[in-house]
């Protein structure tokens, strides 16, 4: 309804509630297979993926006859996030496949959402070490839109035409990305990194580190926000 597109992977769960909730309001929804798309994994959404594929999109980057192998669904993971604006988690164990998620959006420059739970939940710890590494704690929808909308229309504005035709961006990819703290601080992309180890580690005044750690960046642990492609 706010004009979000809902990407998910297809799985028992919360997965598939996000896509049936995508179509039942009429939104479109991609699903990213970890599968052949000529095989639908769990195969009691093949209804659910005909559904998809007429209101939305079925995507994989693997050869028709690809089984469900396990670990195809890390590489599945990193083009569900790579596709997204930001990440939302549910409900995660510290050992969960969504972590994985949530830390490859944020090596990307996604935004990542958690959903807080019970201290007595196992499946709620996941959410809250997110949230205590700088994951926005979300309630309801609107916690989402307001860090996403900005984005989002930002992104859409950028879609532009070359005179022919073709599509191009208005974003430039070689211009500095900036961070997010998750902080109360101007939209996005107004936002200015705070690196404080630029004074170290021998990159310019403009540096804009890794949201994670690296070789050459020490410890410190910035969230970043960027755009998804266009």
């Amino acid at each position: 309804q706010s004009g979000l597109t809902i990407t998910s992977g297809l799985a028992l769960g919360v997965d598939a509630a996000a896509h049936r909730g995508a179509l039942a309001a009429g939104g479109k929804t991609i699903a990213v297979a970890g599968t052949g798309l000529d095989r639908v994994y769990p195969a009691r959404h093949r209804e659910l993926a005909h559904q998809i594929a007429g209101q939305g999109a079925l995507i994989s980057e693997f050869p028709l006859g690809m089984p469900a192998l396990p670990a195809n669904f890390p590489r599945r993971n990193r083009i569900i996030s790579g596709l997204s604006l930001g990440v939302l988690v549910v409900e995660a164990a510290l050992q969960s496949g969504s972590l994985i998620t949530a830390r490859l959006a944020a090596d990307q420059g996604r935004e990542v959402f958690a959903i807080p739970g019970s201290i007595h939940n196992p499946l709620a710890r996941g959410c809250h070490a997110l949230i205590r590494q700088g994951a926005k704690l979300v309630e309801t929808a609107a916690d989402i839109l307001e860090e996403l909308g900005p984005i989002a229309q930002i992104t859409g504005l950028a879609r532009q035409t070359d005179g022919v035709g073709n599509i191009t961006s208005g974003l430039s990819r070689k211009g500095p990305r900036p961070y997010k703290n998750h902080r109360h601080r101007p939209a996005w992309p107004h936002r200015q990194s705070r690196c404080r180890r630029r004074a170290t580690h021998g990159r310019s005044p403009g540096c804009h580190c890794s949201a994670r750690r690296s070789p050459n960046h020490g410890n410190l642990r910035l969230r970043r926000v960027g755009h998804a492609p266009v």
